[in-house]
């Protein structure tokens, strides 16, 4: 499987009403069909799918920076429904409509922030971060994450300067030291690596405020009812996933009113990589020949 990722085809920064910019980056055809893709946990908009995978399948994939990641102004105290309205404005700005979406990791929440709002088409969440400060998680979390959600639960302006202790190399660290051995396959393989410790050096090229904030979010309870969101989910994770939700999503799709839930043997969190096509083809409807 080549898991080299292009270099993006465009890059760009938004303007909004506040001033602010929001960077983007994009691959595939310019009248190909428009994908947004949030980016997962301290990564930026330069990491996108493997090469040839959007060409292939005539998308014109976008993704974004959340704000103090990447090109993308800081926002102090944000929150979600922030986000949710830099979205909803970049796609009028751009002609994008209410575009599908894919989320990754601890882009999930985000992802949900704007279907919540009403913002975007269906979606697709893959090794999607769980509301793990969900009552019913207690009890099943690791020892040190357990308390980092505590912390967040009790004093969220002081998890928040913990979490800007982080930096691009704590980070590989954590994902490559608990991953299985077929995402270490995946996110070693020098032609993805690259990209990947790229994507990770953007992302804290602000510092660490950015990526604080956004798992400071993440990490609490979310604001937004999933009963609310009226479009179909895809929620897909590898069945070697320990990471990103205590029970691989099972839970997750019983809160939202329409959603499907795909376990991908063979893989843990890396599933965005090694089944991207699959993902796309069943986002976009195209999903007759994809096997997973």
């Amino acid at each position: 499987m080549d898991l080299r990722i292009d270099t993006p085809a465009r890059l760009g920064e938004t303007e909004l009403p506040d001033g602010r910019v929001l960077g983007w980056a994009e691959w595939g055809p310019t009248d190909g069909e428009v994908v947004l893709m949030i980016p997962g946990a301290a990564t930026s908009r330069r990491l996108g799918l493997p090469a040839g995978v959007v060409e292939s399948l005539d998308v014109r994939l976008v993704t974004v920076d959340r704000p103090g990641l990447g090109s993308s102004s800081p926002l102090e105290n944000r929150v979600f429904d922030d986000f949710a309205a830099d979205i909803a404005y970049l796609a009028g700005e751009r002609g994008f409509g209410n575009p599908p979406m894919i989320a990754n990791s601890q882009g999930a929440p985000f992802a949900f922030a704007c279907a919540a709002a009403g913002t975007t088409g269906p979606l697709a969440i893959v090794s999607g971060a769980d509301e793990i400060g969900r009552p019913e998680f207690s009890g099943k979390l690791p020892g040190e994450l357990a308390d980092l959600v505590a912390l967040v639960a009790s004093d969220p302006v002081h998890a928040e300067a913990v979490f800007t202790g982080f930096d691009q190399d704590t980070m590989w660290h954590l994902v490559t030291s608990s991953a299985p051995e077929a995402d270490l396959a995946v996110y070693t393989a020098p032609s993805f690596e690259s990209a990947y410790r790229q994507a990770m050096a953007e992302a804290f090229g602000q510092g660490p405020a950015g990526y604080a904030r956004d798992t400071v979010l993440a990490m609490g309870r979310w604001p937004f009812p999933l009963s609310s969101i009226a479009v179909h989910v895809d929620l897909w994770y590898g069945e070697q996933d320990r990471s990103h939700s205590p029970d691989n999503g099972a839970t997750l799709a019983g809160r939202l009113p329409d959603a499907t839930l795909r376990i991908v043997p063979g893989v843990g969190g890396a599933v965005l990589w090694t089944h991207a096509v699959e993902i796309l083809r069943t986002l976009l409807g195209r999903d007759g020949q994809a096997k997973v």
